[in-house]
């Protein structure tokens, strides 16, 4: 793939994309008509819980096929969901799909969307073949955990707009009502030109999965994706990726030239905690100067918190990231008043919407690769001990992860050394 560039993000983030926003696509007339059928791959929480949204969202659909590369995560996913929603999640034996290559057999088993909830490492493939057959997705963020995956994000998401196609992320603020409003303040002035934004993800350790005698390698850590590297991408790109797209969003989707990190690994000790750090801190440098803090940790016994400090030349805004309360500063009174659903079942419903035709198609590629990228980047930075460039991360020639998948052998991927570990290795 050709080299792609820090001016091709702001190209394509200035670009209108509302395909369909005059016309009602052909898709739509017969889907108006007809069942919405769902194809669910990766049937873990996260996932099930995706699909239980995709349904709320619409009565007139149904979980058509499902995939997962473990049979016990598809059958406890679908009884949760035969559970919560009877005979429209019923899926046949027929359309259930297990193995590393079920998210295939799902996409050619007649659905018309796809939801996709595998670990990352996973995504820029499955985004690729759904949209190369002309099925609306839905994908969890991150959409990679490499340069070389999100540069195949980045040509998924051209052919989802020449194909008229929905492309929706899983970067479930850009669907909170609040804090859309809050944002749509900042962009129209409210203090001033922003100058520079602090983000806060502190939380704890997530789970771990001990090994058993009959796992693998491949399957143990994949039981224990969000510890390894090359499946979840750190913690920095798998969860604290929602803070580094809240500071692309308030930046209007300008790319950073560069980031510095520090980081490390300070608590995690028993295998299952696999390779990944349990703390960032990272400074993105933008063209006119201004700079964007993150720090993210996940460790025990700690202050835990999720925060936006935002300075504009005017005032200031803060956001807390688990309650969506934004408060104003300065020159700004704002104070959102109205509804404030569930964002998870808003992208659900908006993206129901656009598959009916009743609101332009979506598409988040543009913004939600760059985001994925800023957070890749941020992790480079902290794992070489390097300021590393936009570009440079994003033309890097690593490729985290097996070169071929089957449950086999494969070692435990090197903790990573500042100084030591390089961005193409």
């Amino acid at each position: 793939m050709n080299e792609v560039t820090r001016r091709e993000f702001v190209k394509a983030a200035s670009a209108v994309t509302a395909v369909g926003a005059t016309t009602l696509p052909a898709w739509a007339v017969q889907e108006n008509r007809d069942p919405i059928k769902i194809g669910f791959i990766g049937c873990g929480g996260r996932g099930t819980g995706a699909a239980n949204q995709a349904l709320n969202a619409n009565e007139n659909a149904v979980i058509w096929a499902m995939g997962d590369a473990f049979e016990d995560r598809l059958t406890s996913s679908q009884k949760a969901l035969l559970d919560e929603q009877g005979s429209r999640a019923e899926v046949p034996k027929e359309r259930q799909f297990v193995g590393f290559d079920a998210y295939q057999k799902v996409i050619d088993s007649g659905v018309d969307m796809v939801i996709l909830t595998t670990p990352p490492h996973f995504r820029p493939a499955h985004i690729a073949a759904a949209v190369k057959a002309k099925k609306h997705v839905f994908c969890e963020k991150p959409m990679a955990v490499d340069g070389s995956g999100v540069r195949s994000v980045m040509e998924s998401t051209k052919l989802a707009k020449e194909n008229g196609t929905n492309l929706m992320s899983g970067f479930c603020w850009r669907y909170n009502l609040p804090i859309r409003a809050a944002f749509k303040q900042l962009h129209n002035g409210a203090i001033g030109d922003v100058r520079s934004y602090f983000a806060t993800y502190y939380s704890a350790p997530l789970w771990t999965k001990p090994r058993k005698e009959n796992w693998s390698d491949v399957e143990w850590q994949m039981r224990n994706w969000v510890h390894f590297d090359w499946l979840s991408g750190d913690h920095i790109v798998e969860q604290a990726c929602h803070s580094v797209d809240k500071i692309n969003w308030a930046f209007q989707n300008e790319t950073p030239i560069s980031a510095t990190a520090v980081g490390g690994r300070e608590m995690h000790e028993r295998l299952e905690t696999g390779n990944v750090f349990d703390h960032f801190g990272v400074v993105y440098e933008y063209s006119d100067g201004r700079r964007a803090h993150l720090h993210c940790r996940q460790m025990p016994f700690s202050y835990n918190d999720n925060n936006d400090y935002i300075t504009g030349a005017t005032g200031t805004c803060t956001m807390n990231g688990w309650s969506g309360a934004p408060t104003f500063t300065g020159s700004s009174d704002f104070t959102y008043i109205g509804q404030s659903p569930n964002m998870y079942q808003v992208e659900h419903n908006e993206l129901q919407e656009a598959i009916r035709g009743d609101r332009p198609t979506v598409n988040d590629g543009d913004f939600m690769a760059q985001s994925t990228m800023m957070a890749i980047m941020g992790r480079e930075a902290a794992y070489t001990g390097q300021k590393v460039s936009f570009n440079d991360a994003l033309n890097a020639t690593t490729v985290l992860g097996p070169k071929e998948y089957a449950f086999a052998d494969f070692e435990l991927p090197a903790v990573a050394q500042p100084g030591a570990t390089k961005l193409n290795r």
